[in-house]
């Protein structure tokens, strides 16, 4: 025992530092970095999100863009712009130019540092100028919206090498939720995997609302995000449903303004006809009435037979009122119960027309008997329909240039007004606040004297969990 303690003794006094390390080193290991590794191997939660619609790497849905990134600026409650990553921007040359000033110390996710010549829009006819501290965008003709574009996030790309796999597109953005991985299917996305500090986000795209509905009932998804309806699982317990407004979306009959039997009497007449009965989702116009320019008290077009009939009597129709009302699944019982409301107005129509003595040819009032032949397509032709039930989106600003503009291919229904097209061009030209806000409210005014399209609803919102 002795001798034991002597070498023992010995050992200490020689390498008494490093044992003495090495219990250290082991306390260290078992009581802060043992746990903080396996916090970092055990598996994050994963939630599986539905998404409907096809979307490819470079174009991905609001909801991925927004929680991978930010832009240069944010949209405040009243619709709008505020400063994100651009500490503030100031517009010069009358309009055409836009100076924004980075805030300092921002990184993307791989840690590098943002600069202004990393800052990518991809905008048309638009220069781009990058100094050291900021960023210029220099436009060939004034455009008081742009503050609003660049509320887009920002990306930027690397090509991941494989070994044994094809390289990898991987999409870097600004904040704590990273892209992971994703799927293709051709080039459309079929899945994209985002993982955050606690949690994995798993997207899996779906052509329609039904689609989805069908995968969550089978249990490869657990949240139904943004659709516009709750289908059966209404009646599903043990779900966590939240219904919103999206008075971004809206319901609306559009009509295809170059049909000769649509003449601004008919179009009034047959919103007159309607019930309009959705309480605060009743929609009345394009602009968001969250937005600085929304007219409060525009013309509603409430049911009003006697309206209708003083609308179509004042400009006979000289053809019978037959009409194809196209819409998709998700709204066949309002398309229905449009076509009963339409009909069922014939019969009031056609009487009073007969008694009416301004009303020389009574043989004209046999094409106030309205009738309907509903068509259902989840991808309706946009260029082949006379009404078009669907939902719209609006967009942030109020300018609706592309929307109601007869110059611009995106106006599907072929509308034409110069006064709205005068009052489009003047709007987004001008810098000056109050002068926009009065310009817009004159565009609603007019665009609902000369309507073209009955404006229902603004659109349900469900977000559906498990």
């Amino acid at each position: 025992m002795r001798k034991l303690y002597w070498y023992i003794s010995s050992y200490v006094r020689k390498h008494g530092w490093i044992f003495l390390g090495s219990i250290a080193i082991a306390l260290l290991f078992f009581s802060f970095l043992l746990p903080l590794v396996n916090k970092k191997l055990a598996l994050k939660k994963s939630t599986y999100i539905a998404i409907v619609g096809e979307y490819t790497l470079n174009d991905l849905p609001k909801p991925i863009k927004n929680q991978l990134s930010a832009g240069l600026t944010k949209i405040g409650t009243d619709l709008q712009a505020e400063p994100l990553l651009a500490d503030r921007w100031v517009v010069e040359d009358d309009g055409k130019q836009y100076r924004f000033v980075l805030k300092k110390e921002v990184k993307w996710q791989d840690g590098q540092a943002l600069k202004p010549e990393d800052i990518y829009y991809n905008f048309s006819d638009v220069q781009t100028i990058s100094t050291p501290n900021e960023v210029i965008f220099t436009l060939p003709e004034a455009f008081s919206p742009f503050p609003v574009s660049v509320s887009e996030p920002i990306f930027k790309t690397e090509w991941q090498k494989k070994i044994f796999f094809p390289d990898k597109m991987k999409i870097i953005g600004i904040g704590q939720y990273k892209m992971l991985d994703y799927k293709l299917k051709g080039n459309n996305l079929s899945e994209f995997k985002i993982d955050g500090p606690d949690a994995r986000y798993i997207y899996r795209f779906y052509l329609t609302e039904n689609e989805a509905v069908n995968a969550f009932k089978k249990g490869e998804i657990d949240v139904l995000l943004n659709i516009s309806n709750c289908y059966d699982l209404c009646d599903w317990s043990k779900l966590e449903m939240a219904k919103e407004l999206a008075y971004d979306r809206y319901l609306a009959v559009f009509f295809n303004n170059t049909d000769p039997l649509l003449t601004k009497n008919v179009r009034q007449a047959l919103s007159y006809i309607l019930l309009k009965d959705y309480g605060n989702a009743r929609a009345i116009g394009p602009i968001n009435p969250n937005s600085w320019a929304y007219l409060q008290g525009g013309k509603d077009y409430g049911k009003d037979y006697d309206r209708a009939i003083e609308r179509l009597m004042d400009d006979m129709p000289r053809n019978p009122l037959n009409f194809e009302l196209t819409t998709s699944s998700n709204f066949i019982d309002e398309a229905e119960m449009m076509k009963k409301e339409w009909q069922d107005f014939s019969s009031f129509a056609l009487e009073k027309c007969q008694v009416n003595k301004a009303i020389q040819d009574k043989n004209l009032c046999q094409n106030l008997d309205i009738k309907i032949n509903i068509k259902i397509s989840n991808f309706p032709d946009l260029a082949n329909y006379q009404l078009l039930l669907i939902g719209q989106e609006s967009s942030i600003d109020p300018d609706q240039y592309f929307m109601w503009h007869s110059s611009q291919p995106t106006n599907f229904t072929h509308y034409k007004n110069t006064r709205i097209d005068s009052l489009l061009e003047k709007g987004r030209k001008s810098l000056d606040f109050e002068e926009r806000k009065t310009i817009y409210q004159e565009f609603q005014q007019f665009l609902l004297e000369d309507p073209p399209a009955i404006f229902l609803r603004y659109l349900d919102n469900y977000s559906i969990a498990r």
